[in-house]
């Protein structure tokens, strides 16, 4: 009865599970890569928040929807670590149908499938699943598994994300986990942003898989619940490949896209792709090591 039960929970919740088509096949499309790869992406997308949410979680209210986030988490075959590859989103990259603009730019334009098209046009990675979260339910999310852990080598204070923290270690709540994950007040603006989201993403991982969480049903359950109502996935995705990817995600390899230094285009000041851009995906996309000079800002 308890394995009957178990099984039956399973469909329930991969039931539940919001899904679209993100992964449309294309002419040109690259063909399956060495390992399992996601496309994880966060939304600025304010339309499932309350006024009195957008209030207290400090969102503004910009209609439409763009990305904050995203990462390319590959996995390679056999078991060698998850490597997590956080995009800019001022990289300047080739958007097909549309001429050259800062890779967020495709979202806006397209939705999730011209955003995974674009990336995978750039990297030359065939991106087996897709997951998104917006504003709505990500505090609801944190505070299901009770917070997160973080540590910041420097004081943040940003009325615009919400958020002021002392320099040092936290436990954070759904709002300031929130706030920390959107903040560009930073000398490297989003360049610093995204260290800060794959050190958030690590601590969540952390925190989900810990037997605080795991062996206390009522903080699993609620993670589970709040992961469902947060998340969209790809038609094709189920919630077994979510709890694959969360545990090949509890040390992974971490990085930024190596880039050029910031220069001027036709959409403003944005990061152009360089040959060592080329070179780091080349190898990613081969299932070949990534040399620690091709590293930036790992963890």
């Amino acid at each position: 009865m308890f394995v009957l039960g178990s099984i039956g929970l399973l469909f329930y919740y991969d039931s539940r599970l919001d899904r679209i088509d993100a992964l449309p096949a294309y002419a040109g499309r690259p063909s399956d890569t060495p390992g399992t790869n996601w496309l994880i992406v966060g939304t600025d997308s304010r339309s499932d928040l309350s006024d009195a949410q957008r209030t207290n979680l400090s969102t503004g209210d910009a209609d439409g929807s763009r990305t904050d986030t995203i990462m390319l988490v590959h996995n390679p075959p056999g078991t060698g670590k998850a490597t997590v590859v956080s995009i800019p989103r001022d990289l300047y990259v080739e958007i097909p149908g549309h001429g050259s603009l800062k890779v967020n730019a495709s979202y806006n334009i397209g939705g999730p499938a011209l955003l995974v098209q674009t990336v995978e046009n750039l990297t030359g990675i065939h991106i087996d699943h897709y997951a998104e979260i917006g504003f709505g339910g990500f505090d609801t999310l944190v505070d299901a598994v009770g917070g997160v852990d973080m540590c910041i080598d420097q004081p943040l204070n940003d009325p615009k994300a919400g958020l002021k923290l002392a320099k040092g270690c936290h436990h954070l709540n759904g709002r300031q986990a929130l706030g920390l994950v959107r903040t560009r007040a930073f000398p490297r603006a989003d360049l610093e942003r995204v260290i800060n989201q794959r050190k958030f993403l690590a601590a969540l991982v952390s925190r989900a898989t810990s037997p605080a969480v795991l062996f206390n049903p009522f903080r699993l359950f609620g993670f589970i619940g709040g992961a469902i109502d947060s998340l969209t996935v790809d038609e094709r995705d189920h919630i077994w490949n979510l709890a694959s990817l969360m545990f090949a995600l509890r040390d992974p390899v971490t990085t930024t896209t190596p880039t050029g230094e910031s220069v001027y285009t036709d959409d403003g000041l944005a990061l152009p792709v360089t040959e060592t851009t080329e070179e780091f995906f080349g190898r990613l996309r081969a299932g070949q090591p990534i040399p620690d000079e091709l590293l930036v800002d790992a963890g």
